[in-house]
């Protein structure tokens, strides 16, 4: 589907609103988390959301993470879902989830999953890399393959890079490569494998001073430095921790960030199915 506008901003406004309750929950337990990737760079570029976007990412230090999914769900409201791999065997992305009861943000992948997903806000869990540098390309290559094998177990109705002739060989091998990941790997054993991988240079004796969000290991690692401890930036009027250095940050991950791109390049995670619920 297709976006108006009125039910774009509709969505982000909810979006919005699950981030000041997680801001208010992170604050009252001390728990250290930053906005995240396209939303720094839309409070950066735009003072809140690009305009286009329909997602808000946020980044936490594997600790904070791992203290949040356990002591935040008695304390959220209770309109709020906290999800996660462990929870949710339906789950595709390994990483957290906090979304609105009652809403409705269904995907091609999620439908054929059985993950019945609302309204969210994604939690980015950042790991260290091993100091050791041939364990540190084992832990980076040892995660994209589970999150891959994890995508693939889920759903045969992945986006792949091509069209055409060759978009159908890709999706033909998605669909071999799913029957076949259901038959060999448990969800759990995702997990566990993913997690053992995901967290091995998290030891103060072993970790670089580099961090991975370990669900896209593809990705350049950042600097310690860069992104702790946090700054502060505007949201949608409102101020939220963001990284460090997050002009850096941008630049890393974006390059010329300032410039906006072509209007046949902005994107967005569009359901097939949306739903605000009690919120419509």
């Amino acid at each position: 589907m297709q976006y108006d506008d009125r039910d774009l901003r509709k969505l982000q406004l909810l979006e919005l609103r699950i981030l000041k309750e997680i801001d208010r929950v992170c604050r009252e337990l001390g728990i250290t988390y930053f906005l995240d990737s396209g939303s720094v760079l839309g409070a950066l570029r735009h003072g809140g959301f690009i305009p286009w976007d329909d997602d808000i990412d946020l980044g936490m230090p594997r600790a904070d993470y791992d203290r949040f999914v356990a002591e935040a769900p008695a304390l959220l409201g209770e309109e709020y879902v906290v999800s996660t791999p462990e929870t949710n065997p339906h789950q595709a992305a390994l990483f957290g989830k906090v979304w609105l009861r009652g809403t409705r943000f269904a995907t091609e992948e999620t439908i054929e999953a059985g993950f019945d997903q609302g309204i969210f806000v994604d939690l980015l869990p950042y790991d260290a890399l091993s100091s050791d540098s041939a364990t540190a390309a084992r832990q980076r290559r040892d995660c994209r393959f589970w999150q891959s094998v994890s995508y693939l177990s889920h759903a045969k109705s992945i986006v792949v890079p091509h069209k055409g002739a060759l978009g159908a060989i890709e999706r033909a091998a998605c669909g071999a490569a799913h029957l076949a990941a259901r038959v060999l790997y448990s969800p759990e054993k995702i997990v566990s494998r993913f997690n053992k991988a995901a967290t091995c240079g998290n030891d103060p004796s072993l970790a670089s001073d580099d961090l991975v969000v370990m669900a896209y290991a593809t990705y350049e690692p950042y600097a310690r430095s860069m992104m702790l401890p946090t700054s502060t930036v505007t949201f949608e009027g409102c101020e939220f921790p963001a990284p460090a250095d997050p002009e850096a940050f941008l630049r890393q991950l974006y390059g010329e960030w300032r410039k906006l791109p072509p209007v046949e390049a902005r994107r967005n995670h569009a359901p097939v199915e949306l739903d605000f619920g009690p919120y419509a």
